[in-house]
């Protein structure tokens, strides 16, 4: 059971403020999937870059695969592990918005992976993945013999977190729904 902590009117209209500012990114990716020049000129790419590139250094301990990994699944598991750590304050809006964090750094993501094959998207360098050597997705599905696959991980990523930022949308309004009902009821 989820017990909810009484929150003042400011708390409820900035949580609302911030809820419509995640509903307007999710407007603007979700309906377009692997579109890399749309999610690379999001500010949003900015806040997941360092965590991908500190990744490969996080991860540089556990041999080349993982250190190429790395800066994918550190991209996406910062956000996881920030939803978690409010879970265990019992933070549910909080949980709700890093969840939904979690979904828009693998839709971020998206478009890299689907990029493996065609090596067309800009790299943090200036180059193409054509242009020089570097591009995670290439090497990672190209070990695991799964290049041909490129675009259906690709797709499966922005799917998959499209869904998360949305349910976790619902969730936050569910929360923000509820916090204004107990303010009005002066629980």
């Amino acid at each position: 059971m989820i017990i909810l902590p009484r929150v003042t009117r400011a708390t409820v209209a900035g949580r609302g403020i911030l809820l419509i500012l995640l509903g307007w990114w999710t407007w603007r990716f979700v309906p377009h999937p692997l579109d890399w020049s749309r999610l690379n000129a999001s500010f949003l790419h900015l806040v997941n870059l360092p965590f991908h590139e500190a990744g490969h250094i996080l991860f540089s301990p556990f041999g080349e695969f993982l250190t190429i990994l790395g800066g994918s699944l550190l991209q996406v598991g910062v956000p996881v592990v920030c939803a978690v750590a409010f879970a265990g304050r019992d933070d549910w809006f909080s949980v709700a918005v890093c969840a939904w964090w979690a979904g828009e750094s693998l839709v971020d993501l998206a478009p890299y992976i689907a990029d493996a094959r065609a090596l067309q998207m800009p790299l943090l360098g200036g180059g193409t993945g054509a242009e020089v050597e570097g591009h995670d997705w290439e090497a990672i599905l190209g070990r695991l013999g799964w290049l041909h696959l490129d675009h259906t991980l690709g797709m499966g990523a922005h799917v998959a977190g499209s869904a998360l930022m949305i349910a976790a949308l619902a969730f936050g309004a569910w929360l923000l729904l509820n916090d204004r009902r107990a303010e009005a009821v002066g629980a």
